[in-house]
């Protein structure tokens, strides 16, 4: 009997079978273990079909007589312009763990590649609109999985997703946007360029057909898929009703773990993860909290000076690289303590930022970027 890695599936078959009235991702598993391909689903008879467990007359009437070939052609036109491809159920490259949810979708609409270690992947999901704190944490967390060869997996929105997926390609780590809208669709689309820069070392995906536009009810099934995918959950900064929280909730349904940031209890934004936390989510705070859950190991990242032995800094770079820290520090204090003209500390400070070993926040202050 064949496995359903060797399957060979037809997209433009599969198309045409997902679009059967009533028909579903669990029919259609059920139906290919029984015929082997879409294309012999729609050259079975009646009385086969019928012997098949949930399948009602209705069903097969609609498999012998109902065709969208106008959409089957327009899906298929926008896959080649585009240069998309569908993933099924049934191919080597589908996640291995996505599979094992309760209804995973046979169809993905792929842009980039599933890699193999992408089994090893962990979601970062958070708030559009994250505080410093959190766009820090994010960074940090997001980096350092990825150094430790974690796919990171997120949704491309703006605010936390974002600055994950950019973390992890600035390490030259692989990472996964999973879209509610199709993948022809970038939403936000101020994030197209990042959605190009992705599939070049990761992938775009979505199980929503071509074309299709983001709207509310589909982010709830793009959050499973996220959840889907991965080892375990990662919620930075989050509100009570924020989207992650959904992210959160689908990955504890599919007995996945999840972990959170703690945040600063008079934060709304960090209401949502400090709850989990307080409903059993494991509190994270640093990525050896994620680490010694999977057995990986628990190798601490190299410290600053480490990192540091292979950049060339000046004495003065140095010594204002020492002043700074995780906590914002202004301008005038860096002058005060540093014992260096202002002019002077802004040219060390952009040789430094330009040496990604610092950062400029609002309002003239500064923080360490490792």
């Amino acid at each position: 009997m064949e496995t359903p890695q060797q399957i060979k599936i037809d997209p433009g078959d599969l198309l045409r079978l997902s679009v059967i009235p009533g028909i579903g991702s669990k029919k259609i598993r059920t139906l290919i273990a029984r015929f082997k391909t879409p294309s012999n689903v729609f050259k079975a008879s009646y009385r086969e079909l019928l012997q098949i467990e949930g399948v009602s007359k209705l069903l097969v009437t609609n498999i012998k007589k109902f065709r969208n070939d106008d959409f089957v052609s327009r899906q298929l036109q926008l896959l080649t312009k585009n240069k998309t491809r569908i993933l099924s159920y049934w191919d080597n490259e589908y996640p291995v763990l996505l599979k094992k949810i309760e209804d995973p979708p046979v169809i993905l609409y792929i842009n980039g590649e599933i890699r193999h270690n992408d089994k090893k992947s962990i979601a970062i999901v958070g708030t559009r609109n994250p505080s410093t704190y959190g766009k820090l944490v994010t960074e940090r967390f997001a980096r350092e999985l990825a150094l430790k060869d974690f796919t990171i997996v997120s949704g491309l929105a703006r605010g936390v997703d974002t600055i994950a997926h950019n973390a992890v390609l600035s390490v030259g780590g692989n990472t996964v946007a999973v879209l509610g809208s199709g993948v022809d669709v970038i939403y936000p689309s101020e994030n197209q360029k990042l959605s190009e820069t992705i599939t070049g070392s990761g992938a775009v995906i979505s199980e929503f057909p071509m074309g299709t536009k983001p709207e509310a009810v589909y982010f709830p099934r793009r959050n499973r898929i996220i959840a889907g995918m991965c080892l375990a959950t990662l919620v930075i900064e989050a509100g009570k009703k924020s989207g992650a929280l959904i992210t959160a909730d689908r990955a504890l349904e599919q007995g996945r773990d999840v972990f959170a940031v703690p945040g600063n209890i008079n934060n709304p934004k960090s209401a949502g993860c400090n709850e989990l936390i307080q409903q059993g989510a494991k509190l994270v705070r640093s990525i050896d909290d994620i680490l010694e859950e999977f057995s990986f190991s628990t190798e601490k990242p190299k410290n600053i000076a480490e990192q540091l032995s292979h950049i060339p800094l000046s004495k003065h770079e140095e010594k204002i690289f020492n002043l700074l820290s995780n906590e914002p520090l202004h301008i005038d204090q860096i002058s005060e303590q540093g014992g260096l003209p202002i002019s002077q500390v802004l040219s060390v400070l952009l040789s430094l930022e330009l040496k990604n070993l610092v950062k400029q926040m609002v309002g003239k202050n500064f923080i360490r970027a490792l």
